[in-house]
């Protein structure tokens, strides 16, 4: 075992090691915690729906929705359901796709080495027949129409249908009633095999654990296994226009009040590692400023009864797509959706305010020193950073080295009318 990664600021120390088989492991022990967490998790999320499979040469199409059909057919064995198996071990366990990974974990205060042998074979063990194919169809058949008739998750997905013309992270991440009837064993198979390579993913234990002793287990665990020689896994050129696709779209549904969001694309993504984290916080910052519960805006929008308590905004940028979204329920979809343009094209014109900006980024500093106590926001998130090349811990440094220059000059690529759509979600009544 190597030595481990100091973070001195965050007292904590990391270790690392990577497997002869390519899997990456950490193992972050926390003295005086309870509970044990851990995720292990591939780099193969809802845009992987083309790709060479493995010890193939073409590109193939696989239908929207595999990567969350395969996430629920791997708990699913030939003796029994794998959740079960985990109860009676006295674990919670959980698993969730996004538009970049698949990730299935645990949690225990107890027998906390079988409990991470059972994650570690189940995922890498996969049953999959025709039968139980078809029969997982129609459980999430139930759960994407159930989705469908969610009014804040088709505003979520209609915002990004507006901004995006091609890329995949357009599609819902369940895929729709249509593809996933295209999927079977075989493609399941495909899939896996590409996709689960131990080189593709990577495993974090977090708790009162003893670094040593869960890598010697891993050790051990892999070299019973055998897999094919790693290769590079080939992904199509994803393509887009740097502009919005849509302006405005408008879906009427069963709601008591209007729901709307304001977009902003990224217009230029391609960053990894330190420069990813860094403009993604700037970003965070930026909408920290301009709508935070203790900025002017808030205040104003709020006491007029423009927004309410489910106001919100978030930036997130992966390697090949990045996007802001704020807004939440309102009356006056149209005046919020005005007035959000209005308080970002000012900004662009007047910069940041400096003293704002140093709250914002002790405020965020704060926030991210609290978090590190939870064991399920550090192995979530450290693996998020890590298939982006960047560090988690790294946080803290970048957020105080951002700068009202580094601020302002994102707001030069925000601020920008091209770059932003508007979806609304409106009563079926206000339709007619």
């Amino acid at each position: 075992m190597g030595k481990p990664i100091q973070f001195e600021q965050l007292q904590e120390e990391l270790y690392h090691e990577k497997m002869d088989n390519g899997l990456n492991v950490y193992v972050l022990p926390k003295k005086g915690f309870n509970k044990t967490y851990a995720t292990f998790t591939t780099k193969y999320g809802s845009i992987d729906n083309e790709f060479v499979p493995l010890g193939q040469e073409e590109m193939k199409k696989v239908p929207d929705g595999i990567a969350h059909f395969l996430e629920h057919k791997l708990f699913e064995k030939e003796d029994g359901d794998v959740f079960q198996q985990f109860g009676k071990q006295g674990a919670s366990s959980n698993a969730f796709t996004s538009f970049t990974r698949t990730a299935y974990l645990f949690s225990s205060t107890s027998d906390a080495e079988k409990n991470l042998e059972t994650l570690i074979d189940f995922v890498q063990e996969p049953y999959f027949t025709e039968k139980s194919v078809e029969k997982e169809k129609g459980i999430i058949g139930q759960e994407i129409n159930m989705y469908d008739d969610n009014p804040d998750w088709r505003l979520y997905f209609g915002l990004i249908e507006n901004m995006y013309e091609k890329h995949p992270v357009k599609i819902d991440i369940a895929g729709t009633v249509e593809s996933i009837s295209h999927i079977t064993k075989d493609l399941l198979y495909e899939c896996y095999h590409t996709f689960y390579h131990p080189s593709n993913m990577l495993l974090f234990v977090t708790g009162p654990v003893d670094p040593e002793g869960v890598l010697k287990q891993v050790r051990e665990n892999q070299k019973k296994k055998t897999f094919e020689e790693p290769q590079t896994i080939k992904r199509p050129e994803l393509s887009e226009k740097a502009e919005v696709d849509k302006k405005d779209e408008k879906l009427p549904m069963n709601v008591q009040s209007s729901k709307c969001l304001v977009g902003i694309k990224a217009k230029e993504t391609g960053l990894s590692g330190e420069e990813l984290l860094k403009k993604e916080l700037t970003a965070n910052l930026v909408l920290d400023v301009l709508f935070g519960k203790s900025s002017s805006h808030f205040q104003t929008m709020y006491s007029n009864g423009l927004i309410d308590d489910t106001f919100s905004y978030d930036y997130t940028e992966e390697e090949t797509f990045g996007f802001a979204m704020i807004g939440g329920d309102t009356d006056q979809p149209e005046e919020l959706a005005k007035q959000t343009k209005e308080i970002l094209f000012k900004a662009r014109e007047e910069g940041l305010d400096q003293e704002r900006l140093n709250t914002a980024i002790k405020k965020r500093i704060g926030a991210f020193l609290r978090s590190v106590n939870s064991p399920e926001y550090i192995a979530n998130q450290f693996t998020r950073y890590a298939f982006n090349d960047m560090n988690l811990f790294d946080v803290v440094p970048v957020l105080e080295q951002i700068t009202k220059q580094d601020a302002d000059a994102l707001l030069q690529q925000f601020a920008d009318e091209k770059q932003m759509t508007v979806f609304t979600v409106v009563p079926k009544k206000e339709d007619k």
